[in-house]
């Protein structure tokens, strides 16, 4: 791309520059008088040398045939003198005569610029001498070093990257200045279009030089106004969102998104592009795109110049199929599409990909999706088709790991969704090459195909570039939970190349100390298993809202298995000694009847469903989970405990012409029961509020004790319950002119109980209990109910979360917390 008006043209050719600016041509002008002056030597000896050659054979030039220039003799012998480091033989190789051959003018021209064309030489003369051809040459001087001054932005490393010029070289003025330019360019980058290098050369003994690069930075090149010309659907303000490029702010200061790159802008018409084709503008171009370098080269002013076009919705929505028994008929329930919607090419994409994936998990390894669109631009829509249809049968030969030089073969091979000898197809790369870069221990990777020995079998090459995998973190934040927080860990997430991930850490905050080891090996031996442990120790003082503390460490043993890519399964024993203690004196029986230490041994279960798009910020899909704990091989404890959770995605992108908002429905319960003869201790219960029921405390909604003797055993205990279910519903949505700052708002609605008092002794029948007598209250299925707003911020400092619950309907006595915040970061 060429952009008005931004870019000086700095070209070092015989000594001259020619550069746009005046100040700039000034300044460089001068910096570069030792190039300039050395180039002119060059050219005026040059010149000089091919007088005396042509002076040499004017006589017989004049006569103007062969037979004269024979007739002026042969050569003989051909000396050289003045090289030093560059062989005789060497230099009588690049000529273009050779003894016998007759003194021509021409040849000699040729040879006295193929000479100079080597770049060895900085002078070169032929002489007559008889019928001997005398050649002296002068060496180019060799380069000892080169050196950066001034360069603060740029490192040494990177800026010698992209040098020609290499110590222990021949020096050339030519690549010098074409290396200024190579360095220019790594400013430009860098959006530090005013930077001004200027090479010299410091001459040292035995004909050897430093190169010199001295570099005046200058001051950053910011974006100071990003314009649309020809939008008319969207806004200046919605479209400036879609790009990456951003006007500057003073919130910017930690980031680069405001600062003018010509690679960055190239990007942002790619996802205007990808916009306009999600919203239905399957015309849409861009026509032009501008960076005008201001008056005082201190900011650009970006332009994109677009066509919209018009924007279409679906038509007919038909499938045709040509694959072995699958009938069109059978594939259109799982079309997600519908007409008169808008059409978006992306959801297009996906939906047949889908498809795809579907066809090959269920026995058509080579089945293909292809949709084929027909526009209608007078009625404005658009007419799908779904072709589907069998694919080249190809079977992987062999498949190769490359660039791996810490992590094990075995470890990468793990990873791949297919293996030698199995069925290949394209969309295959896409997820081997997400799982390979999923497991973190590589800058990048690639998969590459070539043709196998026979036409159908293929190779797989598995392209990988190793990162550091070990991390030494120091982290802080604080949450309403624990308070202020502190943590350390130390981990190799690819200990000795073997994928396997171990590390330890510790945490320490106002009510929360926690230390904990752990190691997991993602495939153990070579299969589709995971395995780890854990060690830990954890002690919470829970008295900001609890009369209690309680401790706990003991061990957990992990295992996990993927049933396929959407599909998975976990268990863990757990072995683990518990306690309660600093209990206050006015703490209640059913808390005063807990504080012997317990042990719990448990055995769980979880199995996983989840079609997310993305697990860690969804915008469409779904997962569903159901889990169960089973207490009671040996310890003190006897319970079986289900659970299952569940959340929907809808994409709000056809309301809102905009992929940032989002509409959730999430859901859960949990139910446990008793078999045994255990402690019915109440920290195995189920507890709600706080992130479950955004409104009310960590499980301040549900079973309490209520204080009967002032000055006694007068506190209100939060006991939790054997059954629990919750529900929410949320928006999320970008906020108006401050989403490029990582904000997003969202507005909720959250529900749900617990009930089923579950502790060792009941004390709430005066008649048996005495003095021990303590009544409960909030025991009942009565849905508690919660509404508010929050926000949250992806910050530099790391992700800030800010809830506003208020309760709207609630038992008597629920304890609420109406603001709920949480902010941490490892650094």
């Amino acid at each position: 791309m060429q952009e008005s008006g931004l870019r000086a043209e700095n070209d070092l050719d015989g000594g001259r520059q020619i550069l746009k600016g005046k100040r700039s041509a000034l300044f460089l002008s001068v910096c570069m008088l030792p190039l300039v002056m050395v180039a002119t030597r060059q050219a005026d000896a040059a010149s000089h040398r091919s007088m005396a050659t042509q002076g040499a054979g004017s006589r017989h030039a004049a006569q103007g045939n062969s037979s004269a220039r024979a007739a002026d003799g042969i050569i003989e012998d051909i000396r050289v003198s003045g090289n030093t480091r560059i062989e005789t033989s060497t230099i009588l190789s690049y000529m273009v005569v050779r003894p016998g051959d007759p003194f021509s003018q021409d040849d000699l021209d040729r040879s006295l610029k193929t000479l100079y064309a080597t770049g060895l030489f900085s002078d070169v003369t032929l002489r007559r001498e008889g019928n001997d051809l005398l050649v002296r040459v002068k060496e180019n001087p060799v380069v000892n070093r080169i050196v950066f001054e001034g360069n603060h932005a740029a490192k040494d490393e990177d800026l010698n990257k992209v040098l020609t010029l290499k110590p222990r070289a021949v020096f050339s003025a030519e690549t010098t200045a074409d290396d200024r330019q190579h360095i220019l360019q790594v400013y430009a980058q860098k959006a530090r279009f005013s930077a001004v290098v200027t090479p010299q050369i410091v001459r040292l003994a035995h004909n050897r030089v430093d190169v010199v690069f001295k570099i005046n930075e200058g001051p950053q090149t910011m974006i100071r106004k990003v314009a649309f010309v020809g939008n008319r659907a969207f806004s200046e303000s919605q479209l400036a969102g879609v790009v990456s490029s951003k006007e500057t702010a003073w919130y910017h200061f930690l980031g680069s998104s405001d600062e003018y790159n010509p690679d960055r802008v190239k990007y942002d018409a790619e996802l205007l592009r990808r916009f306009y084709l999600r919203n239905g503008y399957v015309d849409f171009q861009v026509k032009d795109i501008k960076g005008e370098l201001s008056s005082d080269r201190k900011s650009f002013y970006v332009t994109f110049t677009i066509d919209e076009g018009v924007r279409y919705r679906l038509g007919r929505v038909d499938i045709r199929s040509s694959l072995r028994h699958v009938p069109a008929e059978s594939m259109r329930k799982h079309v997600e599409l519908f007409a008169h919607q808008w059409y978006d090419g992306k959801a297009v994409q996906d939906n047949a990909t889908d498809m795809e994936e579907l066809l090959q998990s269920e026995g058509h390894p080579f089945a293909q999706v292809h949709p084929e669109i027909a526009r209608n631009p007078e009625k404005r829509i658009i007419n799908l088709l779904f072709d589907i249809s069998e694919g080249p049968r190809r079977y992987i030969e062999r498949i190769d790991i490359n660039g791996n030089t810490i992590t094990q073969d075995h470890v990468v091979r793990a990873q791949l969704p297919f293996a030698e000898g199995d069925p290949y197809s394209a969309s295959y790369k896409k997820y081997a090459k997400q799982s390979v870069q999923n497991l973190g221990f590589f800058k990048s990777s690639d998969i590459k195909d070539t043709p196998g020995s026979a036409p159908d079998r293929v190779n797989v090459a598995v392209d990988v570039v190793e990162k550091p995998t070990g991390e030494f973190s120091l982290g802080g934040g604080y949450s309403t939970d624990v308070g202020v927080i502190g943590n350390v860990g130390l981990k190799q997430h690819n200990l000795l190349g073997s994928g396997v991930d171990a590390g330890i850490s510790g945490t320490v905050s106002m009510w929360q100390k926690q230390a904990d080891i752990s190691i997991t090996d993602p495939a153990f031996m070579g299969r589709n298993l995971v395995v780890g442990a854990d060690i830990f120790f954890i002690e919470n003082s829970y008295q900001t809202y609890q009369s209690y503390s309680e401790g706990r460490y003991g061990i957990t043993l992990r295992m996990g298995y993927s049933y396929n890519r959407y599909l998975s399964q976990s268990w863990n024993y757990s072995l683990i000694r518990r306690w309660v203690n600093d209990a206050w004196s006015e703490a209640s029986w059913y808390i005063l009847d807990q504080q012997s230490p317990s042990l719990l041994s448990q055995l769980s279960t979880t199995v996983m469903y989840d079609r997310r798009d993305n697990r860690m910020m969804p915008h469409r899909g779904y997962f569903v989970s159901v889990g169960g704990d089973f207490a009671g091989i040996g310890g003190d404890e006897d319970y079986v405990r289900g659970k299952v959770n569940g959340a929907y995605y809808i994409p709000l992108d056809d309301l809102t012409n905009s992929h940032d908002w989002t509409f959730s429905l999430r859901g859960g319960a949990g139910w446990m029961a008793d078999w045994g003869n255990g402690r019915h201790d109440v920290i195995d219960n189920f507890y709600l509020g706080g992130n479950n029921l955004r409104g009310f405390l960590d499980g301040g909604a549900g079973p309490r004790s209520v204080g009967t003797v002032p000055g006694g055993h007068s506190s209100e205990d939060l006991l939790g319950g054997r059954f629990m279910y919750n529900a929410s519903a949320q928006l999320n949505f970008p906020l108006p002119y401050v989403s490029s700052m990582g904000l997003g708002g969202r507005v909720f609605a959250d529900m749900g109980s617990v009930a089923g008092v579950r502790v060792k002794t009941l004390y709430t029948d005066p008649a048996t209990a005495g003095s021990r007598y303590t009544p409960i209250s909030g025991d009942t299925v009565m849905p508690r109910v919660s509404a508010g707003a929050g926000v949250s911020w992806k910050s530099p400092f790391g992700l800030l979360n800010i809830d506003l619950g208020v309760p709207i309907r609630r038992s008597h006595n629920d304890r609420t917390q109406l603001l709920r915040f949480g902010f941490g970061q490892q650094f």
